[in-house]
């Protein structure tokens, strides 16, 4: 259960530095409004994107996994667009903006996944 509220915090985290950084993302909203954004990421990681990458392994293989960039960025799109009907307070003004935003979310989990490596794998020192 630990691992399932880090990899949130960690989801949530990204969703905020990609908000500060990225022009065309803006959120208007309170905390826990990230909060639901990013478990709706968590979501849609979880169940659409295996089904996305199943369908776009052609282009991944032909791209050598650069693909998965687009992949993420309709990931962030369709977290825009459930965070919208829901009054979350998140837009995303375009694919570029949902791209580079996916792009700094991809970048923040890996180096907060890095840090919490032992954390997340459940071993404590």
């Amino acid at each position: 259960m630990t691992k399932f509220f880090l990899r949130w915090a960690i989801n949530a985290i990204a969703l905020y530095v990609a908000v500060q950084f990225v022009a065309g993302i803006n959120f208007q909203g309170k905390w826990t409004g990230l909060l639901w954004l990013a478990l709706i990421i968590g979501l849609l990681n979880a169940l659409v994107r295996p089904i996305l990458k199943l369908l776009a392994f052609p282009f991944i293989i032909l791209t050598l996994g650069l693909f998965t960039i687009v992949i993420n960025t309709i990931v962030l799109m369709l977290t825009s667009a459930i965070g919208q009907a829901f009054n979350l307070g998140l837009t995303v003004d375009g694919f570029w903006s949902a791209l580079l935003g996916s792009i700094v979310i991809s970048l923040v989990s890996v180096v907060l996944s890095l840090i919490l490596r032992d954390e997340l794998k459940g071993k404590r020192k």
